[in-house]
Order: C-alpha cells, then structure tokens, then sequence
C-alpha cells in the first residue's frame, strides 16, 4: 500500500471550501421590510371580467413621501399583482427607524401601460400602516385592511381584446320576395297566393 504525500494543492482547496461554508453559513444582520395587501375590481361583475383576467399585468408601486419637504414622491419599492389579487413589495431596511416608517408611504396602483390607476377614497386610503413586527421583519399594509379599489375600464389591465360588450339587437325579418301574376300582370307576394 502506497500513501500519497499531502500536497499544497490539496490544503489551498480545503481552505477555499472551507470559507464558502462559513460565508454561507453566517446569518445576516440585515431586517426585512415588506408591505402586503390586495386588490379589488369595482365593476368587474357588471362586464362578466373573470377577476384573474382583471388583475393580469397590474402592478403596485410604494411611493413615499420625500423627508425634506419639498412636496415629491419617491417610489420605493414595485410589485405586481397575482391572480387573486395579492401583492407583496419589498422595501429598504433603512426606510424604517424605531419600527415605524421614517416617511410617509402609499401603495399606488398602475394599469398594464404603466400609467397611476386613481385612488378609491383619496389618498389616505392608501397609506400604509405597521401590521406585524418580529425581530427581523416589518410587514407594512393598508389602514383598516383595505383594499385597492379600481375600475376596470379606467384601469385596464393587459386584456388587449376587452371592449365593452354591445346590447343584443333584434333580428330583422326578411322581406318577403314579389313576383308578378301571369294572368294579370299584377304584383303579388309569392307567400299570399
């Protein structure tokens, strides 16, 4: 039996093995925040809109009020909507001090071009408001577990065939077809004689 020397190469993988385990292995400091919430179609049983074909391609923008006051909005995070209307956008940890967020923050829905669907409610309705705080999470959601209301025509999602359905119309009835009499020369409905 032959035992083969430990060779140079053989420790420097070791050591790089190693390291990887320990990167993996060590857990982060870093906290999790993250709103929740969902989504609802004012007028989607009206036009008979199926609500998952309503939700396709919506999404959810967090846009926060800027802390040095000069009036703007900062979109923070960005999500889009699952087929039940569910939602769940991450944020930065440093948005949040003491528990709470530093800046006032809303959730803003938009359509499937990218353009804000309007606020059921106004704009507080949409503010967002602690929910659950664990040691390393911060789960953010509507006030009073509202929910983003929209109208589907003014908020169209990406059905691109939806066109408002047309009133059924009465069919017509067909003239009758005339043809002349041979004895006379006069018009008569071939129906009639």
């Amino acid at each position: 039996m032959r035992i083969l020397p430990f060779s140079g190469e053989a420790l420097v993988c070791l050591l790089v093995a190693l390291l990887f385990a320990v990167n993996f292995c060590h857990g982060s400091d870093s906290k999790t925040v993250e709103v929740v919430g969902s989504a609802e179609c004012a007028d989607c049983a009206r036009p008979n809109i199926k609500p998952s074909e309503a939700f396709s391609g919506l999404r959810v923008t967090i846009d926060c009020k800027q802390e040095n006051g000069n009036g703007g909005f900062k979109t923070r995070g960005t999500g889009e909507l699952d087929v039940e209307g569910e939602f769940k956008v991450s944020l930065p940890e440093e948005i949040v001090e003491d528990g709470e967020l530093k800046e006032d923050c809303y959730a803003q829905l938009h359509s499937a071009s990218g353009t804000p669907c309007p606020a059921y409610g106004g704009l507080e309705s949409s503010k967002l408001v602690l929910k659950v705080k664990t040691n390393e999470k911060h789960t953010f959601g509507l006030a009073k577990n509202k929910k983003l209301k929209f109208s589907h025509p003014i908020c169209a999602s990406s059905i691109a065939d939806y066109t408002r359905p047309s009133p059924t119309r009465p069919s017509v009835p067909t003239p009758p077809i005339w043809r002349r009499c041979r004895l006379c020369g006069r018009r008569i409905c071939c129906g009639k004689v």
